[in-house]
């Protein structure tokens, strides 16, 4: 057992919470869409064809704006083909996923089922292989209301009300050799800097995004955000940072570690912005989306993709269905954690992906859906987390990584509303249990009243394998915290090895 302490004080306060924060991201990739969310023959399928017991889900999961519709898929992706009559619309070869595009679902279709989930939309467009008359062309679309042969065309799709997007994605991991239409630095920071001028002379109330690096290990990491905002500074609101993290030969203590990395990738991209910012001789301060993070197991899918024939283009494959334990459940817990410890400066984030591609909900085709592990703690951090977000130390014992040095085993963040507190905690160290004693007296000052422990989950399992199956759906889950309880002025609380844990206190 290590012994930790720490002191839940209001005024460490880092910022109000962006409800953006816990924002999803679905893209045309795998069974995402078709078998996913849209299942027309499914018995719970809606008039649309969308499933009911997806969209439940959804809802569950407490997802706010959702990012689409790629990633990968966008950088190829022709948004004309996804509108007016369906059966009309082109079938397309996919060159991102290696896949065949039905364009079944497109912007109306999609629209229509956030409606049901009560999410906005974030859309992202194509600078890949498109442009700005391209970029221009969609937001006029979506949100324009003069009449103009865009708009009427928008109402004889079935939608006379403008789409309202807020937020808009210049591109999508434009770094990246990889996408189609990769650019230096310098050439993508033009073309996006020409597009956001463009789309702010007709839209000016939106919010724009651009691309940062596709990963901290980029080898242009750094200098591709530098660059790229010395020419879209004046133009953007964020930039964007993506991370995925998966354990690597068997080493699930430097696995936990995960959450450093994600810090330490945040911190680099806010000193190179405000290092920008500084040249300019600017007080702007450029925010951060963080719109994509998940565990992903890329290793397992580069041995997918080689099985593919060149000749095979797939409708809906099964892609990137990665199957989470209760390991990685713990490790995305802590990466929530990070992500509210840097609420200040990350304004949204889009965990990718929703459905069946690298995913908290598991789908089969006209059977069931479930919760993967890596459900919980989103859900409950979604609708736990509310108010302000609060700087957590944590005077506790460490353990060695070796690429980050010194790791505490415990990590801790808290929220802060009028009503009380919620507090996250995950014990990093896979040999000890923690206790923790968190001194709560400056929130019952801050209250006028005392507080105790209304609600209280634990994520943990001895099996650190254990997983949500199709045969076993619901083998992991939380459960209430035994012996969590405030007594003094002080929440007290054991923790066993690799837990993650939420609390109310009200």
């Amino acid at each position: 057992m290590t012994h930790a302490a720490a002191r839940l004080d209001p005024a460490l306060e880092i910022a109000d919470i962006d409800r953006r924060l816990f924002g999803g991201f679905v893209e045309h990739l795998g069974r995402h869409i078709y078998d996913g969310i849209f299942e027309p023959g499914h018995p719970s399928a809606d008039a649309d064809g969308f499933r009911a017991d997806v969209i439940e889900l959804v809802k569950e999961l407490g997802v706010t704006t959702i990012r689409y519709p790629g990633g990968n898929f966008v950088s190829g992706y022709r948004w004309e083909d996804g509108i007016g009559p369906v059966d009309q619309r082109p079938t397309r070869l996919d060159l991102a996923w290696h896949a065949t595009e039905t364009n079944v679902v497109g912007l109306h279709e999609f629209q229509s089922w956030l409606d049901r989930i009560g999410s906005e939309l974030m859309l992202a467009v194509n600078l890949g292989t498109r442009g700005t008359e391209e970029a221009l062309d969609l937001l006029e679309y979506a949100n324009t209301s003069v009449d103009t042969t865009r708009t009427r065309e928008r109402a004889a799709n079935g939608r006379s009300a403008p789409f309202g997007v807020t937020m808009w994605c210049l591109g999508n991991e434009m770094d990246g050799p990889w996408q189609l239409g990769h650019r230096s630095a310098t050439d993508y920071g033009k073309l996006a800097s020409r597009t956001a001028k463009g789309m702010r002379q007709l839209d000016p109330t939106i919010e724009l995004v651009v691309c940062g690096s596709s990963s901290r290990t980029m080898p242009t990491f750094g200098s591709w955000e530098r660059e790229v905002l010395e020419h879209t500074f004046d133009d953007v609101d964020f930039i964007s940072c993506h991370a995925y993290y998966e354990e690597q030969d068997g080493d699930a203590q430097e696995f936990l570690a995960s959450g450093v990395d994600m810090d330490r990738f945040i911190a680099s991209v806010v000193a190179t912005a405000d290092h920008v910012a500084a040249v300019k001789q600017s007080d702007k301060r450029i925010m951060i989306s963080f719109d994509e993070w998940n565990i992903w197991y890329l290793s397992r899918w580069k041995e997918e993709e080689a099985t593919y024939r060149p000749d095979e283009w797939p409708i809906a494959p099964r892609q990137l269905e990665d199957r989470y334990s209760a390991l990685d459940a713990v490790v995305f817990g802590d990466l929530l954690i990070t992500l509210l410890q840097h609420a200040d400066r990350v304004r949204s984030a889009s965990l990718a992906q929703l459905v069946n591609v690298i995913a908290p909900i598991m789908t089969e085709p006209g059977g069931p859906a479930w919760r993967q592990t890596t459900f919980h703690p989103f859900s409950l951090t979604s609708r736990l987390a509310q108010g302000r977000a609060v700087r957590l130390p944590v005077d506790a014992a460490t353990f060695e990584s070796a690429r980050f040095g010194a790791v505490p085993s415990v990590n801790a963040v808290a929220t802060v509303d009028d009503d009380g507190a919620s507090v996250f905690i995950v014990n990093r160290s896979t040999t000890d249990a923690a206790s923790l004693r968190l001194d709560v007296a400056p929130l019952v000052a801050a209250l006028g009243r005392d507080v105790a422990v209304v609600e209280s989950h634990l994520l943990h399992e001895d099996d650190l394998y254990a997983a949500n199956t199709l045969e076993d759906r619901e083998r992991v889950g939380v459960r209430p915290l035994d012996g969590a309880s405030v007594e003094a002025s002080a929440l007290t609380l054991d923790l066993p090895p690799v837990a993650w844990a939420a609390l109310r206190l009200a």
